[in-house]
């Protein structure tokens, strides 16, 4: 579905503007201290493959929160079965992808959702580490890209892992940052080589921004 047409990105819907004001900004901003980067870099329109690290269960909303366009992202089945975060990052425009499967239908709605303009956001991971870095990246976000023609935008996700890290019960207050690097080409064919040299590429454009020193207060 390679197209380089710039379809406008979608409103957000009124609920996705609520959740997002009432619920996720305070959290980000008052009780996380949190900050962000590289705003500018990411492109208001046309569809996007937005790649991000993975260390807690507040990195869905706190993704959708940060970018200035809405951003529909894949995450594990099993979120959406806890209290409060699942409806939460559901309301924040999440769908389900089952852990361990060839989720067809995940991919046909991440696909749909780029054809409309829409900013889809992928954990290049596929599940939460607790060192909050990219290890073993999967090769999801550089095939949504390559059958898409979606440029692909690495976002680093900085000290969500101890905020609400894979074994805490409580999220607790920790300063985080979340911050934007330059786009990447969509990879030249859908061959394995290619999807390995792009998802390599974002793997090391999350790290290294994660490595940056932190912004001053």
């Amino acid at each position: 579905m390679a197209s380089s047409a710039l379809v406008p990105s979608p409103p957000p819907s009124p609920t996705y503007r609520v959740v997002k004001w009432a619920f996720v900004t305070p959290l980000f901003r008052l009780f996380l201290r949190g900050r962000c980067r590289g705003m500018e870099l990411v492109p208001l329109s046309g569809p996007l493959v937005v790649v991000a690290n993975h260390g807690s269960h507040l990195d869905p909303p706190l993704l959708g929160h940060a970018l200035p366009r809405p951003v529909s992202f894949m995450a594990k089945a099993e979120l959406f079965k806890i209290p409060v975060i699942g409806p939460l990052i559901r309301a924040m425009g999440a769908y389900p992808v089952s852990r361990g499967a060839s989720d067809r239908e995940a991919i046909r709605t991440a696909l749909r959702r780029l054809e409309e303009g829409w900013a889809t956001g992928v954990f290049l991971d596929g599940t939460r580490k607790a060192s909050g870095r990219v290890e073993a990246p999967q090769l999801g976000a550089a095939l949504l890209s390559a059958r898409s023609g979606a440029p692909l935008l690495p976002v680093a996700l900085v000290n969500t892992h101890r905020a609400f890290g894979p074994k805490q019960r409580w999220p607790r207050p920790v300063a985080v940052e979340i911050r934007v690097g330059q786009p990447i080409a969509p990879p030249a064919s859908r061959s394995r080589a290619d999807l390995d040299a792009t998802t390599a590429q974002c793997q090391q454009a999350i790290n290294a921004l994660l490595e940056h020193p932190a912004s001053p207060l």
